[in-house]
């Protein structure tokens, strides 16, 4: 399908998530959170960095990644006949809340630093021009979040790297920080098992803006010894575990012919714990076939028929191997 040069409406997403940052810098304690600001003014929570964090703090940031249009709760999973604590998602934006604003698409590297950034601070910086005229979105307000998976706090020098790239003062910019192997970090990951979805759906040349609402689960990991292994586990519940379903603008036959391209089972490089494929890769993400990011299984559900088109299935003999049996 083509893309088209609709603009999508201002949802604020911005705005949005910075209510959610001043709710939360009311609640620290609770949160288990940190709380600081920098000398050149940009607010830093740190979500699992110098602090506990938590399956709360983890609650937060997905809120935060999806730009408030996104909604994240905890739930019990059937999986092999067994109970897994897990993650539920839903939104009726996908395409801003996921695309826009979740999916991690912005390389944070001024001198000394790397990270990757999500969250809707990228749609006012814009620095992923294509993908944003695809999405035809755009914001232009004066403040926003940015949420950093990290062991590294930024500093002044980030903050205002980041705050002229996105064409904001620095006391504009609130980041949300936490690793890969924190509750909070894990939480937030496995999060994106809807985003994950759309990302492909991007990959494979569809207009995610047909995209009507989505909703997805994803079993929670164990907490992981190290921030490799934790990228291993977080990756395996999306990528085995990750369950999407989509109601979307499109006909029977594009459908049928999408759901197929769809699950993580569609990519060669799908089989094994993710870990094992990123070690094979030199730990390298780029080398990695692209297609095998995505949930397990998926339904696509047609807004004009009413029909629904399945492919892809769980596979719990490696999850378990990844969560449980390393």
């Amino acid at each position: 399908m083509t893309t088209t040069d609709t603009k999508t409406a201002d949802l604020h997403i911005n705005e949005r998530a910075w209510a959610l940052a001043d709710d939360a810098a009311r609640r620290t304690e609770e949160l288990r959170i940190g709380l600081d600001v920098l000398g050149c003014g940009a607010r830093v929570i740190d979500a699992g960095v110098r602090v506990p964090g938590g399956l709360a703090a983890g609650r937060l940031l997905a809120g935060l990644c999806m730009g408030g249009l996104g909604h994240m709760d905890f739930a019990t999973l059937t999986i092999g006949g067994e109970s897994w604590p897990g993650v539920q998602v839903w939104t009726d934006h996908p395409a801003v809340s996921c695309m826009a604003s979740q999916y991690a698409g912005w390389q944070i590297a001024p001198e000394g630093y790397f990270a990757m950034g999500s969250g809707p601070l990228r749609a006012r910086a814009r620095v992923e021009k294509e993908l944003f005229e695809r999405l035809g979105y755009a914001e232009s307000g004066p403040r926003g979040v940015l949420v950093l998976e990290t062991r590294t706090l930024p500093t002044d020098a980030v903050a205002t790297w980041v705050a002229t790239k996105a064409g904001v003062a620095p006391e504009g910019v609130t980041f949300a920080v936490a690793p890969t192997a924190s509750l909070a970090g894990g939480v937030q990951v496995v999060a994106r098992v809807v985003e994950t979805s759309l990302h492909k759906m991007e990959t494979l040349g569809f207009d995610v803006r047909h995209v009507v609402s989505a909703s997805g689960t994803a079993p929670l990991p164990p907490l992981a010894k190290n921030d490799l292994r934790a990228i291993g586990r977080t990756n395996d519940c999306v990528l085995y575990g990750g369950q999407a379903r989509f109601v979307v603008h499109a006909g029977d036959t594009e459908l049928a012919e999408l759901v197929e391209r769809m699950p993580a089972s569609a990519s060669s490089d799908y089989g094994t714990p993710f870990y094992e494929i990123f070690k094979r890769y030199d730990n390298d993400f780029y080398k990695i076939d692209p297609l095998l990011f995505s949930p397990g299984e998926i339904w696509l559900t047609s807004a004009t028929s009413g029909r629904t088109f399945h492919a892809g299935r769980i596979n719990v003999d490696v999850l378990r191997a990844s969560l449980y049996e390393e």
